[in-house]
């Protein structure tokens, strides 16, 4: 099954092209890596996937849901922009921890909110509400345990490395079950000794069949991990492949320059 088409995909801002005609899918349990330098419109498509930035042109569609089509003329209500925004996860660079709540809190924070909202929407009991917040708690905690975490889910985010911190923050994204979960360099403000833990994490996710669009500058790791490899310059995606033709065969110069000087540092 597909789980990501993008197709034609543009974003401009002002008078700048970011994004230059984006095509590639994502099928169910594949890991795609995105690599490139800096600026090379990465991120921009992360955020046109997952709902925080709009693209200019092109259509996106999620598990067979359409979550972006320019040529739809009537807007999304604030349902449908929720359930789009659903269908994906997304861990940042940094961690957006709620500094305020324990680990605990902040997997379960969102869960809770839709749940709160359904049992409203639905007229649910008291006693049916507090059983669903109940089965959220459990599972969280399960989550919690399958990044490491288990003995800090009553711990605060200044507590935490910014290993465990990123972790919470991975925990948070798969409590919403999402189809596609996205990281956006996910080790770029961490220590170079506890990368290492979260790119566990990841790669324990990989194994278990969870699909991921994930950019990085880890370039090992991209090869170790990827069913494929996308490498981006300047707002298009230059060349695509298994891990073993980018890194080991690379077709263009462009690319070659890209990695010679990413695997030189």
């Amino acid at each position: 099954m597909t789980v990501l088409e993008v197709n034609n995909i543009h974003k401009r801002f002002g008078k700048t092209d970011v994004l230059k005609g984006i095509d590639f899918k994502i099928e169910e349990g594949e890991v795609v890596s995105v690599i490139g330098s800096s600026g090379s419109g990465k991120t921009t498509l992360l955020r046109c996937i997952t709902g925080l930035e709009s693209a200019d042109e092109g259509r996106i569609s999620v598990g067979g849901r359409v979550t972006f089509d320019s040529e739809r003329k009537e807007k999304l209500s604030r349902e449908e922009k929720r359930e789009n925004q659903l269908c994906t996860g997304l861990v940042f660079q940094s961690f957006n921890l709620f500094p305020q709540y324990t680990v605990l809190r902040n997997v379960t924070l969102a869960k809770e909110l839709l749940v709160k909202e359904e049992c409203k929407k639905n007229k649910l009991s008291r006693e049916d509400k507090k059983n669903k917040l109940a089965a959220i708690s459990t599972e969280a905690i399960k989550i919690i345990e399958s990044v490491g975490l288990r003995d800090k889910t009553e711990n605060y985010p200044c507590e935490l490395s910014g290993g465990q911190q990123q972790r919470v923050a991975i925990a948070r994204a798969l409590m919403l079950s999402p189809q596609l979960l996205c990281f956006d360099e996910p080790t770029s403000a961490l220590d170079p000794e506890i990368t290492g833990e979260v790119l566990n994490v990841i790669r324990k996710l990989a194994q278990d069949g969870k699909t991921m669009l994930i950019v990085t500058h880890e370039m090992g790791f991209a090869r170790e991990v990827s069913n494929k490899v996308i490498y981006m310059h300047e707002g298009v995606i230059a060349e695509e492949g298994t891990p073993e033709e980018i890194f080991d065969n690379p077709k263009s110069d462009r690319l070659k320059s890209f990695l010679n000087s990413t695997l030189r540092i």
